[in-house]
């Protein structure tokens, strides 16, 4: 037996090797296939969608919010990947008081998303990819810190409406934009995703608009609408998996919203 210390601080016990993995975490599905995790992982959630193809066939525990505990229980799996935000804490609590190892992640910076990845490659083992994609993700974000511009384009982005919510400072996506080169315009300190109308948030002035396409797919119509409201900023509709999604894609997402924040600026 062995132990792995999560982002929670807790030290996970898990067995020498790890044989059957469940991911309740979309982005974190890809990364375990990317870095070779192969015939180990049994179940994923509904949501759960790349890389394209190669989850056919495998166990669904339905989604990240309401997963099916007893189906999760009922897969035997060594150790269940989870994260803070995704995942409701009563769920972890319950997978653990039935016994099983839960590792849990909570990034709020690209650095530590790719530190908090290691610390997963550690816990489910025997990944032959895990160490190339350390090194990627490792040169990507020292590249874009060496990168940054003084010149930063103030920004919002909004992740729902009905009621509308924003994007504050300390989420991992904020992060991300701020290596690109962002500034958001709003910080609530009660939270990392205020609830603000739109007069409030037009009346901060922001350069740019943000809409990314999950978790709620902003649309066309949306856009029309927000740039009648926002007087002369940017409005875009943008990857929201490239902006939330912590793994593999972080090279390229730094790379893309870089591009569009020069364009603004």
């Amino acid at each position: 037996m062995r132990h792995i210390v999560d982002a929670r601080g807790t030290a996970v016990s898990l067995p020498d090797r790890v044989g059957r993995v469940v991911s309740l975490v979309p982005s974190l599905t890809e990364w375990l296939v990317v870095a070779g995790v192969g015939e180990r992982l049994v179940g994923v959630t509904d949501w759960c969608a790349e890389p394209a193809g190669a989850l056919d066939g495998l166990a669904r525990v339905r989604g990240t919010k309401n997963p099916d505990l007893a189906a999760v229980r009922g897969l035997e799996p060594d150790l269940v990947v989870a994260n803070a935000e995704e995942n409701r804490k009563l769920d972890v609590q319950r997978l653990e008081a039935g016994g099983l190892a839960v590792f849990v992640t909570m990034p709020t910076t690209v650095a530590g998303a790719v530190a908090e990845l290691r610390d997963l490659a550690a816990a489910v083992g025997d990944l032959p990819g895990a160490a190339a994609l350390d090194a990627d993700l490792v040169a990507a974000v020292a590249d874009a810190y060496r990168r940054r511009p003084a010149r930063r384009v103030r920004y919002a982005c909004a992740v729902w409406r009905d009621p509308w919510m924003w994007l504050g400072r300390r989420a991992y996506a904020a992060d991300l934009l701020a290596l690109a080169g962002g500034e958001p315009v709003l910080d609530d300190p009660a939270t990392r995703y205020p609830k603000l109308e739109l007069e409030t948030v037009a009346g901060l002035a922001p350069e740019l608009v943000l809409l990314p396409s999950e978790p709620y797919q902003f649309g066309t119509a949306d856009a029309g609408e927000l740039a009648g409201r926002f007087g002369g900023a940017r409005v875009e509709l943008v990857d929201g998996r490239a902006l939330t999604w912590y793994g593999p894609r972080i090279p390229a997402a730094l790379a893309a919203y870089r591009e569009l924040l020069e364009e603004v600026a």
